[in-house]
């Protein structure tokens, strides 16, 4: 089924940039304003096309190249020094440093 993206997302109008660039904090003149709503709009337009493109039976994929996952061996590179770090702390149970409670339930 497909959707009409014009019928869910209307063009935007120059009132819709405006508010978009207040939010973003963004001072636009005129010209940048229309220029900006053109852009805008040019984005929805190829958003709708994408949306007409048939992907029934094509799979998903994470990159677009069949590439091989790099794995490396997971290996220990680092002694383990948590009583080191924890030998100054005040209390400590299980490796787990314990702190006071400061919000009352």
């Amino acid at each position: 089924m497909l959707i009409n993206f014009k019928e869910i997302f209307m063009s935007l109008t120059p009132a819709d940039v405006e508010k978009i660039a207040r939010l973003s904090r963004l001072e636009l003149n005129a010209d940048e304003q229309a220029a900006m709503l053109g852009e805008l709009n040019s984005v929805f337009a190829m958003v709708e096309k994408m949306r007409q493109t048939d992907t029934d039976g094509i799979a998903p994929m994470t990159h677009p190249h069949d590439l091989p996952l790099r794995l490396r061996e997971d290996t220990v590179t680092e002694a383990d020094h948590a009583a080191e770090y924890q030998a100054c702390a005040p209390d400590v149970r299980n490796r787990l440093y314990i702190v006071p409670q400061v919000i009352e339930e």
